[in-house]
């Protein structure tokens, strides 16, 4: 059983954003909790799905956890976001 750390670096490494965890009502998760799995995706997400499609995909993974994807600011990205756009924030950031 994976420490959410590590999920969520994983998913960084797969999907070059960032993402936090958080509980039902909102609220961060502290980052040794222990998941029941690690994040199962081998690739990238396409650049063309939405950040709501994304989050779907996620939670039928870790059910009971809702999930924000970050931008490279920080600052959870819409829902109808492409992926592409998010990953493009991240570029910029860093320059």
């Amino acid at each position: 059983m994976p420490k959410l750390q590590f999920v969520e670096k994983r998913i960084f490494d797969i999907e070059n954003f960032q993402v936090v965890f958080r509980d039902k009502d909102g609220k961060d998760i502290r980052s040794d909790l222990m998941l029941p799995k690690q994040y199962e995706a081998e690739r990238m997400t396409r650049n063309s799905m939405s950040v709501s499609d994304f989050k779907a995909k996620v939670k039928k993974q870790f059910p009971g956890y809702e999930l924000d994807v970050l931008n490279g600011d920080g600052i959870p990205a819409r829902g109808q976001t492409k992926l592409s756009t998010v990953r493009d924030t991240y570029l910029t950031s860093s320059e």
